[in-house]
């Protein structure tokens, strides 16, 4: 220590020699973490475009089919749904809620919407939020209408409405490390869209093709399971 000059540490503690590199190594994990969130938080909001476009898209296509609708018909919609969902996992972290929206027919105050017929695709398992099949059909349960409070949809004598409830669970693609990706890892994502049935001139879902068990792939949501 006495050989070393005094001069050389005066020159090592005005040096700033690695002073970038140091800084950028403390900041590294910040700025992959900032990164991380970001990038998470794009991929939701996409995820959220995503699922509104899923429910019109499936409301709008089954609602333009004119004279009757088969189940067929139902299946198209849905492989529509999967195809546009496919970049986000839909149909193993989603479902899509289908339900022909039509006046009861009752008088008095039995009279309002009732739900004639429901069919779901997606692996997630859950239940409408506002009903299922054959709800209403005795009662005026939805006398006011049928969706969410404020957005209360109602059909007319003759002519139903097609509406769709969209559910999904968001899935993070990084490790939910991160605090951002913690809070979006599994958050729910929920549309609905209603479109009115055009030129119909039955609301009972046929079966033309006479489909049974595994090739009926669109069953009832109380039964179904992903293909």
């Amino acid at each position: 220590m006495a050989d070393i000059p005094k001069s050389f540490f005066r020159r090592l503690a005005k040096s700033q020699s690695g002073l970038a590199l140091t800084e950028f190594a403390l900041s590294l994990p910040i700025l992959t973490m900032l990164s991380v969130g970001f990038i998470e938080l794009g991929r939701f909001i996409n995820a959220n475009t995503r699922v509104s476009q899923i429910a019109l898209s499936v409301a709008d296509n089954t609602g333009r089919i004119n004279q009757t609708i088969d189940i067929t018909d139902v299946d198209a919609a849905f492989i529509g749904a999967r195809i546009a969902g496919e970049s986000i996992d839909f149909a193993q972290n989603g479902r899509v809620i289908l339900s022909q929206i039509e006046v009861n027919g009752r008088t008095n105050t039995q009279a309002g919407q009732m739900i004639t017929w429901q069919r779901c695709f997606g692996a997630k398992v859950v239940s409408s939020s506002y009903g299922a099949q054959g709800d209403g059909a005795n009662n005026a349960t939805y006398a006011a209408g049928f969706g969410p409070t404020g957005q209360k949809i109602a059909a007319t004598t003759g002519r139903g409405v097609m509406f769709v409830e969209v559910i999904f669970d968001y899935q993070p693609i990084f490790p939910v490390g991160d605090s951002l990706v913690k809070l979006l890892d599994g958050k729910t994502v929920r549309a609905t869209a209603a479109y009115p049935v055009r030129d119909r001139s039955s609301n009972t879902l046929a079966n033309g093709s006479g489909l049974v068990g595994t090739d009926k792939k669109m069953r009832s949501c109380a039964s179904y399971s992903a293909d």
